[in-house]
């Protein structure tokens, strides 16, 4: 059945016909007849074109966030207060924002700089930080060297690595997420143990599913609160919606 003579079936129920008027009762003659009368009505206001693709738009949209919240609300804890995640920030503060990253992406390196000022400026942020690599081998081997690391250092000499290795001009691959793990004084015989072990593979394995479940397939990706977003967000915009959720729970009251 073509689309012209659903449209035009649908349109002739919608403007009563008394006998039910269906596609498949219409002859082929008929068929064409309506063809030809929206493809003209089509043709004389193209705009509804853009009108339906706009709001086509706008009900996917609609349905992504739903899936989105979805998954927050069942993978919540995971998403949040999982053993397999970097803490920076405020351990106890009470809004977490969390950011899916990938030490080569340049969107996550402009974003360096916003989560950083947010922390300075808010002692009771809690940010949460997840491997993402998505963007190659070397993405994946330098996210293998940050769990390592995040396994033996603290929460503040974390952040050190992160920020130094993200910091870092040119491709992120081992050899430099080592670099910043020693700069910071990582044990390095224990990183090279830790980042093939399976604790390391469980860790990034869970990253990956919750990006799934969160349909993320880019970085920077973030969630805070029941929000999910995709793409880099201006330090004002996240600003905004940490203040909000301090005020009223919500990233807009």
């Amino acid at each position: 059945m073509s689309f012209f003579v659903s449209l035009a079936a649908g349109a002739c129920l919608a403007l009563g016909a008394t006998t039910p008027l269906f596609a498949e009762e219409l002859s082929s003659k008929q068929k064409v007849e309506i063809e030809k009368v929206v493809h003209d009505y089509i043709i004389t206001n193209p705009e509804v074109i853009k009108d339906a693709i706009d709001e086509l738009g706008k009900r996917e949209k609609v349905a992504e966030a739903r899936t989105r919240e979805k998954a927050i609300n069942q993978q919540g804890d995971k998403i949040t207060h999982s053993a397999n995640q970097a803490v920076v920030g405020n351990p106890n503060g009470d809004v977490t924002l969390v950011e899916f990253f990938d030490y080569n992406c340049g969107y996550c390196k402009r974003s360096l700089d916003s989560i950083a000022k947010l922390i300075d400026g808010d002692p009771k942020l809690r940010v949460v930080l997840k491997d993402f690599p998505i963007l190659g081998t070397d993405s994946v081997e330098a996210a293998q060297v940050a769990t390592a690391a995040r396994m033996q250092l603290d929460s503040q000499k974390f952040w050190d690595f992160h920020r130094k290795l993200l910091s870092t001009r040119g491709h992120i691959g081992k050899q430099q997420a080592m670099a910043a793990a020693k700069d910071v004084g990582a044990d390095m015989a224990r990183i090279e143990k830790d980042m093939s072990s399976p604790a390391t593979k469980a860790a990034l394995d869970e990253v990956a599913m919750l990006a799934d479940e969160l349909r993320f397939d880019g970085t920077p990706a973030w969630v805070i609160g029941k929000e999910a977003i995709i793409g880099g967000v201006p330090y004002a915009q996240l600003k905004a919606k940490v203040e909000n959720m301090h005020k009223c729970g919500k990233t807009a009251c």
